[in-house]
C-alpha cells in the first residue's frame, strides 16, 4: 500500500502546470517540424515556423506559449490500494496546485476562469476551480494526466449523436471545414466514440493525452478498427487543404486520437475535440516516494528555424495612418505594425456595445485606430507585457459593424476567420482585418514595447490597453476590397492537392 501525501500530489499539479506552460511535448514539436519541411505555401509554412520559433522561445524564456493558459483538465488515475494522507478531497488537492501554479510570481499565468457562466461571469482570479476525472484502478500509484486548454480550441469540439449505420469518418471530414481556423492548426483531433455523450466527450478529452504517433502508425500499418479509422480520416483531413492558421496549405492536422467504448444498439455517439498549435499536457505518477520529477527536455532538441520576413513586407506607422493609406493594402500581403495600437476582446467590446447603445462617451477614441484582439498575460521584470497572442476574431463579429459604422475604428488584428457578414461589413467601411499566428504569443510579445491600461481595468486581462509596437507580423486575411485569405486560400490548396493526386494516381 502507497501512502500519498497531500503536499506531495499539490507541489506536483503546480510544478507540471509551470512545466506544461513554457513546454511544448517534444513530440508535437517534431510533428510541426515535420509538417514545416513538407509544407509548400508559403503562409502556411512562415505561421508553422513563428509557431517553432516562439516555442524554443517559451522554453528557453520559461514564459508562457500562449497567452491562454487555458482551463486546467485533469485525469487522475487512483490505484485500489493507495492510501491518502491529506485532509482534502482529490478536486481541492487539484485546485489548490492549480492556484499555486497560476499564481507563481516567477512565471505569472493568465487567469481565465469566469463563475456564474449564465450570469455576471466574474474571473475566479486564479484559475480554479479545474476539471477533473478520477478513476479508481488497480495498482497502488496515482497516476496523472494535465492538461491546460485553450479557449479556443476548446470552443470548436463538436458532438453528434449518428445512426449506427453511419460513417465517423464522413461526419469528420464534413464538419471539421466547419470549425474554421480558431483552434489555431495544425494541431491533433481527438476523437471519442460510443457510451453515452458525456463518455464518449471525455473519451474525446482523454486521447488528447496521447503522444503524437501517426507517422510510427503509417510505418507499421493499422491492425485494429480505430488504427485503421485514424489513418484514413488522418489522410482525408490534410487534402482539404485548409492549412496553418486556416490560410492553406498540407498540413492541418498533426495526428488524430481515437478512443471508443461500448455503446447502446440504437447509439453511435461522436464526439471531436481539437488540440491547438500550443498543445499542453504531461503525465506523471506518483508512488508515496515524494512529489513528481519532471525533466526538462533539452533545448538542443529544438529545430533550428529562423524566418526571413523579406523586403516584400509593408512597414507602416499606425500614428499616422490614414484609410486611404490601407487601401492599397492586399490580401495575403505580410505588414509590419508600428506605433500606438489599442487592445480590447468580448468584455470590453460588449461594454462598448451598452456605452453606445445609452448614447454614453467611450473612455477612448477609436478613430482612425486599429484594435487588437487580445487578452495578455501579466509582464514580469523588464516585459512591456507577458505573452500576447491573438484571440479568435470570430467571436467579436457580433460587434464589428458597430464597432466600424459608430467608432469610426479602420483596422483590427486577430486570429482565424471573419463570418460573411463581417467582411462585407469590411468592405463596406474599408476598413481591414489581420491575422497574427495564433500559438506565437511570446513572439508576438517581443514587438511590443510598451503598455498601459486606458479603459476597464476592473476587467483584468480583458482591459482596454494601449501598446506601442515595432515591427508587429501581421498578415493581411481580409483587405478593404472584402477579399478574404480564409476562403481564398484553403481553396486553391485544395484544388492543388486533388490536382496533385491525380497526378500521382496516372503515373
Amino acid at each position: 500500500m502507497s501512502i500519498i501525501k497531500k503536499q506531495d500530489f499539490i507541489d506536483s499539479v503546480a510544478d507540471a502546470l509551470q512545466y506544461i506552460s513554457y513546454y511544448h511535448p517534444l513530440d508535437f514539436v517534431q510533428a510541426l517540424e515535420k509538417a514545416y519541411l513538407k509544407e509548400q505555401s508559403a503562409a502556411a509554412k512562415d505561421a508553422i515556423a513563428q509557431i517553432l520559433i516562439n516555442s524554443r522561445m517559451a522554453a528557453e524564456g520559461h514564459r508562457p506559449l500562449c497567452q491562454d493558459t487555458g482551463i486546467v483538465t485533469c485525469f487522475v488515475k487512483i490505484g485500489m490500494q493507495v492510501q491518502w494522507d491529506s485532509d482534502l478531497t482529490v478536486q481541492e488537492m487539484v485546485d489548490e496546485g492549480v492556484r499555486r501554479a497560476y499564481l507563481n510570481p516567477d512565471n505569472p499565468l493568465r487567469a481565465s476562469i469566469v463563475a456564474d457562466p449564465a450570469g455576471s461571469r466574474i474571473n475566479t482570479k486564479d484559475n480554479t476551480p479545474s476539471v477533473v476525472h478520477i478513476d479508481m484502478v488497480q495498482g497502488n500509484q496515482v497516476e496523472v494526466a494535465i492538461a491546460a486548454k485553450g479557449g479556443g480550441s476548446e470552443n470548436k469540439a463538436k458532438m453528434a449523436m449518428l445512426n449506427p449505420s453511419d460513417d465517423v469518418a464522413e461526419w469528420v471530414l464534413k464538419t471539421l471545414p466547419t470549425m474554421g481556423a480558431g483552434w489555431c492548426p495544425p494541431g491533433m483531433l481527438g476523437i471519442g466514440i460510443g457510451g453515452t455523450a458525456e463518455k464518449a466527450a471525455v473519451m474525446a478529452k482523454e486521447a488528447l493525452m496521447d503522444p503524437v504517433d501517426i507517422h510510427e502508425l503509417i510505418e507499421r500499418g493499422a491492425t485494429t478498427t480505430e488504427e485503421k479509422l485514424r489513418l484514413d480520416i488522418f489522410e482525408r483531413a490534410n487534402k482539404l487543404g485548409i492549412g496553418a492558421q486556416g490560410l492553406g496549405g498540407l498540413t492541418t492536422v498533426v495526428d488524430i486520437k481515437i478512443m471508443s467504448a461500448p455503446t447502446h444498439a440504437a447509439s453511435k455517439p461522436v464526439v471531436m475535440i481539437p488540440n491547438c498549435a500550443a498543445t499542453r499536457h504531461v503525465h506523471f505518477t506518483l508512488d508515496g516516494s515524494g512529489p513528481a520529477v519532471l525533466t526538462p527536455p533539452r533545448l538542443e532538441d529544438w529545430p533550428q528555424i529562423t524566418r526571413e520576413v523579406g523586403d516584400k513586407a509593408r512597414r507602416v506607422n499606425l500614428d499616422t495612418l490614414t484609410k486611404a493609406d490601407i487601401a492599397d493594402w492586399k490580401m495575403g500581403e505580410t505588414v509590419l505594425l508600428s506605433g500606438k495600437l489599442l487592445t480590447g476582446r468580448d468584455a470590453a467590446h460588449k461594454r462598448i456595445q451598452e456605452m453606445l447603445h445609452k448614447g454614453e462617451p467611450l473612455p477612448v477614441d477609436f478613430k482612425g485606430r486599429f484594435i487588437y484582439y487580445v487578452g495578455p498575460v501579466d509582464p514580469i521584470g523588464d516585459e512591456a507585457v507577458g505573452p500576447a497572442g491573438p484571440t479568435t476574431a470570430t467571436r467579436m463579429d457580433k460587434f464589428t459593424d458597430l464597432m466600424l459604422e459608430a467608432t469610426g475604428l479602420i483596422g483590427m488584428i486577430g486570429k482565424a476567420e471573419r463570418g460573411p457578414a463581417t467582411v462585407e461589413s469590411i468592405k463596406h467601411h474599408k476598413a481591414v482585418y489581420l491575422m497574427a499566428v495564433g500559438g506565437a504569443a511570446y513572439l508576438v510579445a517581443k514587438a511590443v514595447k510598451h503598455a498601459r491600461v486606458v479603459a476597464f481595468a476592473d476587467l483584468g486581462m480583458e482591459a482596454i490597453y494601449e501598446f506601442d509596437v515595432q515591427d508587429m507580423p501581421v498578415t493581411v486575411a481580409v483587405d478593404s476590397e472584402g477579399n478574404n485569405a480564409h476562403v481564398v486560400g484553403p481553396a486553391i490548396w485544395k484544388a492543388r492537392i486533388e490536382e496533385l493526386d491525380a497526378r500521382l494516381s496516372h503515373k
